[in-house]
């Protein structure tokens, strides 16, 4: 039988639902930050630099800036307790802090390959079990993991296999934790956006040969804008999405069409 028909603006919208972004100081991190606000949502965003967190919440009375190292597993435990003390339990979890180490992997050393993976997968599976025991007890949630091509093909020119290991991580991570809360109320979605125009692609899109590198092999030939996230996110977070789980939604211009 078909269900009850709904309006767009009724199946999107965020009111009442607390977020949680990782990352949000700048690029596609701000943007989802603003997004999830603009749709109803009340939003903390989170990273290491305090001035550019209050400088974006001071734009809406929806968002709130809380400062924290991610990469510190006591400050992941102290920052979901203060987000739920001040905002309520947290109905969706973007995890999308990150790192990148461009390099070889002769010049990659030990140590920069536990950072890459602390930073891109443990934080994310530790911020995921904190949040989600409340998400679990409530029988409501959605989590979405920030992933990226990376984690699906080699990164090669581009060169940094921790990196693409972690972000390889996140997305069998996705596929296992959605399964183990399929039927407890909680969907666990990832997206994995291409070469989107933000400072963590700087370096690369600083130069020609760079430039020419996305261009020439993205089939829709461009790098994105920050706001082509907004619908993949808002599908995802909201009732729009309620039947999807386990999703890997590729937001890449075609980049893993070829």
């Amino acid at each position: 039988m078909p269900g009850a028909v709904r309006t767009a603006s009724e199946m999107f919208d965020l009111s009442g639902r607390v977020a949680l972004v990782t990352g949000s100081s700048s690029g596609l991190g701000q943007q989802i930050a603003l997004v999830l606000a603009a749709a109803g949502a009340t939003v903390a965003i989170t990273a290491r630099r305090a001035d550019r967190l209050n400088d974006i919440a001071s734009t809406s009375n929806s968002i709130s800036a809380f400062t924290a190292d991610l990469t510190d597993q006591d400050a992941r435990v102290a920052l979901i307790a203060e987000v739920e003390s001040k905002l309520g339990p947290i109905d969706i979890l973007v995890n999308n802090a990150g790192a990148v180490n461009a390099t070889s992997i002769e010049q990659e050393s030990l140590e920069d390959f536990r950072n890459m993976i602390e930073v891109n997968l443990v934080a994310a599976w530790h911020l995921t079990k904190l949040a989600g025991v409340s998400m679990v007890e409530r029988r409501n949630g959605s989590v979405i993991n920030i992933a990226s091509i990376l984690g699906v093909v080699g990164a090669t020119p581009a060169k940094d296999s921790g990196y693409s290991a972690a972000k390889g991580g996140l997305v069998n991570l996705t596929r296992e934790t959605a399964l183990q809360w399929a039927r407890k109320g909680v969907r666990v979605n990832a997206i994995c956006p291409g070469w989107f125009d933000t400072e963590m692609i700087n370096d690369i899109t600083s130069t020609d040969n760079g430039t020419s590198f996305i261009t020439n092999n993205t089939p829709m030939a461009r790098v994105g804008n920050v706001d082509e996230i907004d619908g993949a996110v808002l599908l995802l977070a909201s009732d729009a999405g309620s039947f999807m789980t386990g999703s890997i939604v590729m937001v890449d211009g075609g980049w893993t069409a070829r």
